[in-house]
């Protein structure tokens, strides 16, 4: 039993104590861990790979900076920031170990491995100094974090000044009728196709509750301020069904 006074959090629709979520969300990843880049294809219709490469339109990588990517699971937003930015280097953290042996098996983690590192690691309590990066990004990874509030706060610090903040989530579309009929398909098809798939209709559950658990584009913007960043916007993705939010260190 948990004690009464105990916080807690939400795991998808359920409310669970605030220490339980971490291992509960490892365990979603560790089961997916194999299918989950062939899952976010068949989910998205193929479409994150746009929005993660319009994350680096924007983000615009330069030569020699350093990378933290944080939630980085098997790599994609570390390959394309690497495939922009000569002599670059990136740091892929994730809190699934298996995620990352998934990431490391991929032929863009061979061609880059002296300028790719894989840590496993808590995006509420990073293992790194102050002021140790030019960039962070988290993709679609912010949600699951049991207090988001924290994560931004270590991506503050561990900025450099100067440095920039990427945020590349699914979100809320502001149409009413477009949200009702964006909700049907995802309850309906995707823990379907995840039991197809990846024989796991349970942690698809989940990533669907997830999402709609997560702050609008407004609230989450306004978090991203209360961490200290400025120059914060957002720009939604098909019509809001994701949506990229950035920040600076100034």
């Amino acid at each position: 039993m948990t004690n009464d006074n105990q916080k807690t959090t939400h795991f998808g629709f359920q409310d669970v104590p605030e220490g339980d979520k971490a291992g509960m969300v490892h365990g979603v990843f560790t089961r997916v861990a194999s299918r989950y880049d062939v899952m976010n294809d068949l989910m998205s219709m193929g479409i994150h790979r746009i929005w993660k490469d319009a994350m680096m339109d924007w983000l615009a990588p330069r030569p020699h900076q350093r990378l933290l990517d944080v939630a980085g699971g098997t790599g994609d937003v570390s390959f394309r920031f690497l495939k922009r930015a000569p002599g670059a280097a990136s740091v892929v953290l994730d809190m699934t170990e298996s995620m990352l042996v998934e990431g490391r098996q991929r032929a863009e983690a061979e061609q880059m491995a002296d300028n790719l590192d894989w840590v496993v690691g808590d995006a509420m309590s990073l293992p790194f100094e102050d002021n140790s990066f030019d960039v962070y990004t988290i993709s679609f990874g912010i949600r699951n974090v049991t207090r988001v509030q924290d994560a931004l706060n270590e991506a503050y610090r561990v900025l450099r000044p100067g440095g920039r903040l990427m945020v590349l989530e699914f979100s809320q579309l502001p149409n009413p009728a477009m949200q009702w009929a964006y909700d049907r398909y995802s309850f309906n098809v995707i823990p379907v196709m995840g039991q197809i798939v990846a024989n796991d209709r349970d942690s698809y559950q989940y990533l669907v509750e997830s999402i709609r658990q997560f702050p609008d584009q407004e609230t989450f913007a306004q978090m991203i301020r209360t961490a200290g960043f400025e120059n914060v916007k957002y720009r939604n993705m098909t019509m809001g069904v994701a949506a990229l939010h950035s920040g600076w260190k100034i």
